[in-house]
């Protein structure tokens, strides 16, 4: 490993480097969506914005002790699930938000994304947060790096920043064959995640990504 970050702040932080092997066919990459998949998202969204919050002070470690539990569990459990009922592409929802990976998923190939808002698991306050004029510094970017790559049809401008939302231990993102997609679910909500299908994989079209409200 070379490089990484030199900063002044007020906080303690660390880094750390997993090092490991995987078998070749084990491997699962953010390609190989197919038209029809079912985009299946297994956390909620909004960490960034409700850490901002909780540190500005607009909400109390109260409201933000719903969140801790999802940020604390572990994407392994989710990861065998996926596996079990035909993931066919997978990412993480990170610092680029729901917006960016889901991008990442269908650049070069072959498939554009339909997410249909009212479908995505939210964490409490989050939307409420963006209305109150929170944000956090990766929104901007992430919005300008996708730039007319991303369609929003609907939506309020709050709403539309929880797309861009950084998250913090966020969720696997999935592709999954539509047999498959909603047994998944099911499964990753009896273990304890807050999973939703969120969309499906369509044909390529002229815009990757379209976000929707109230999608028919």
């Amino acid at each position: 490993m070379a490089g990484g970050h030199s900063v002044e702040d007020d906080e303690p932080k660390f880094g750390l480097v997993v090092v490991g092997e995987v078998e070749e066919n084990r491997i699962l990459r953010n390609r190989g969506a197919r038209p029809g998949d079912l985009i299946v998202l297994a956390k909620p969204l909004g960490t960034g914005v409700l850490f901002n919050a909780a540190k500005s002070g607009r909400i109390s470690p109260d409201q933000l002790q719903p969140v801790l539990p999802q940020v604390a569990r572990l994407n392994g459990d989710a990861l065998e699930i996926l596996r079990k009922f035909g993931v066919r592409a997978l990412t993480d929802v990170t610092g680029f938000g729901l917006a960016g990976h889901l991008f990442e998923m269908v650049a070069g190939g072959d498939v554009s994304a339909v997410v249909d808002f009212s479908s995505l698991p939210l964490y409490p306050h989050a939307l409420e947060m963006y209305r109150a004029g929170e944000t956090t510094g990766s929104n901007r970017p992430n919005r300008s790096f996708l730039g007319k790559k991303i369609s929003l049809q609907g939506l309020a401008p709050h709403e539309e920043e929880i797309l861009f939302d950084p998250q913090t231990s966020g969720g696997l993102l999935g592709a999954l064959p539509p047999e498959g997609a909603e047994e998944a679910v099911k499964a990753l909500r009896e273990a304890g995640y807050s999973a939703s299908v969120v969309g499906e994989f369509t044909p390529s079209g002229e815009t990757p990504l379209r976000v929707v409200k109230n999608k028919k």
